[in-house]
Order: structure tokens, then C-alpha cells, then sequence
């Protein structure tokens, strides 16, 4: 699987909405942009796309920032690439000059396809946020 710096970026600033909480004041883009080396420009074209995906609010004005729009439990890693990548496009075209014994591979690819989307799918925000937290021990 190919993963797209876009698609990382992506993932890397809802991981940090998502380790932000609800009730916590919104995160602004510089703090994301600096904390995961994402360029500030990109960053915002990134996150106006999680807008339009209705993954992420933002708030105007000197304190604002951007929030979860629903819970991290709630959020995919799958729905953050949709929204920023588009539509699944590992789906194979078929082609009429392709060698006759290279379609005994379709049936893998399209297994490999289906199980890659599970896990995206099934893996959430808040699963990962929980495991980039940092352990707190207690004497």
C-alpha cells in the first residue's frame, strides 16, 4: 500500500485533534504544522478538505482553531484517507490486451484490496491516540 504524504499528513493532524479531547480549547495549525513538520499551507488545504468531509470544525478568531467533529471513536482512519484521497481507487481496470494468465491474479488483488480496507476502516482515531499516549506509571 502506497500512502501518500497528504494522506499522512492528514492522519497526523487528526491524531493530534483526536489526543486534544473534546473540552479542550481548539488546536491551531501552527501548533500542528510545527509538532509533525507539515507546511503550514498544505496543512489548511488539508484540513479544509476534513471540513468539507465533516471529519473536523473549525472556530474563527484569535482563539480559534480546529476540533473533532465527532468523536475520536467515531473516526476511521479509512474515512480520513476517503476524505483526502477520494473515492477507493485500488480497484483494478480491466484490460482487453492483458496477458489471459494474468487474470488468475485478480482474485489476490481484489482479497488483498478487501482486507486492506478492513483495517482502515476498523482502526479509529481514538484506538490510535491511545496507543501514541505516553505511559504514566504510578508508585
Amino acid at each position: 500500500m502506497k500512502v501518500s504524504a497528504k494522506a499522512e499528513y492528514a492522519c497526523l493532524a487528526m491524531l493530534a485533534l483526536a489526543r486534544h479531547g473534546p473540552d479542550a480549547p481548539p488546536v491551531r495549525i501552527r501548533e500542528i504544522s510545527e509538532s509533525h513538520g507539515i507546511p503550514e499551507r498544505y496543512l489548511v488545504q488539508i484540513l479544509l478538505q476534513l471540513k468539507s468531509a465533516g471529519l473536523v470544525t473549525s472556530t474563527r478568531g484569535a482563539s480559534g482553531g480546529y476540533h473533532l467533529a465527532r468523536p475520536a471513536s467515531a473516526i476511521s482512519i479509512g474515512q480520513v484517507l476517503a476524505a483526502v484521497e477520494g473515492p477507493d481507487l485500488t480497484t483494478r481496470v480491466e484490460l482487453s490486451s492483458r496477458c489471459p494468465d494474468a487474470a488468475v491474479l485478480d482474485p489476490v488483488w481484489e482479497s488483498a484490496r478487501v482486507a486492506q480496507r478492513a483495517v482502515l476502516d476498523s482502526t479509529t482515531l481514538d484506538q490510535l491516540a491511545r496507543q501514541a499516549a505516553p505511559i504514566e506509571w504510578t508508585i
